[in-house]
């Protein structure tokens, strides 16, 4: 799932190409991830239209246009982008293209065709499920640590399924909240009632640590593959059974919760 590290460098990489680009055509070859308006109208609805900038809310990349509306893209699992000529092979699952008035393709491309595409108007955001019910950016500059620890006290469960949930916070998945309490030292299941204040704190640094250095080192490989997902430097996602690099005892993989965990079994006791 692309998270705050990818989508900021999404996000940075088509604000240096797209705004002042106007949509010739669109193409959808796969609508089923087009959930408003139906198909041919969100061709209908973009088609002429002309891009301003292109921003993030969590984990929707929102693409938006002179005219005041905005395509909202939620990629989901597998979902990526590609800025390409006409003539690149198209992968077999591109949902939809825009072809672009410079010259160049706009697509869109989902293996398990999770994700959620929305055109909405000036006033309708309302039409995207929970939209409105996400809570602050992972990273907005205004989350204070004050703000956050009264955020955190509103749950009881296990830290990381709060990590991961959007009412919290906007825009941790959960590759990066294996990360995040990796850093900060721990324990995935623990209860949030069973932190201290010290330890929430830690936790709310690590969580600006791990996705500010996370976007940078994502930013210096990502060289133009918008849809490349650039996780091998992570430090316990996906290392079940590796070897920590910290203390160098054992990762543990655990699945709970319909998603896989990873964690050290002595750091993070």
């Amino acid at each position: 799932m692309p998270e705050i590290p990818d989508l900021e460098n999404i996000l940075i990489f088509l604000n240096q190409r797209l705004p002042g680009v106007r949509i010739d055509s669109v193409q959808s070859r796969i609508p089923i991830v087009i959930r408003y308006p139906a198909a041919d109208a969100l061709a209908s609805n973009l088609e002429g239209q002309t891009f301003s900038l292109v921003k993030r809310r969590g984990k929707f990349l929102l693409f938006t246009m002179e005219s005041g509306d905005t395509l909202a893209v939620n990629p989901m699992l597998t979902g990526g982008f590609q800025y390409v000529s006409p003539e690149t092979r198209v992968h077999a699952k591109t949902c939809f293209t825009l072809e672009l008035g410079n010259g160049m393709d706009l697509r869109y491309h989902d293996m398990r065709v999770m994700g959620k595409v929305y055109c909405i108007s000036p006033g309708e955001e309302s039409i995207i499920p929970n939209f409105d019910r996400m809570g602050p950016d992972a990273l907005d500059p205004d989350l204070s640590l004050d703000l956050f620890q009264q955020r955190l006290r509103r749950y009881t469960g296990q830290i990381k399924r709060i990590l991961v949930t959007d009412t919290f916070l906007a825009g941790i998945g959960n590759a990066y909240s294996d990360e995040i309490l990796f850093h900060a030292g721990i324990y995935p299941f623990r209860r949030r009632t069973t932190l201290s204040d010290d330890e929430t704190e830690t936790l709310y640094n690590s969580i600006h640590t791990v996705l500010n250095e996370a976007t940078q080192i994502v930013g210096e490989r990502m060289d133009g593959r918008i849809d490349a997902k650039i996780r091998d430097f992570l430090k316990v996602h996906r290392k079940g059974g590796r070897d920590c690099p910290n203390c160098g005892g054992r990762i543990g993989e655990v699945k709970a919760n319909q998603r896989m965990t990873n964690f050290c079994r002595t750091c993070q006791k």
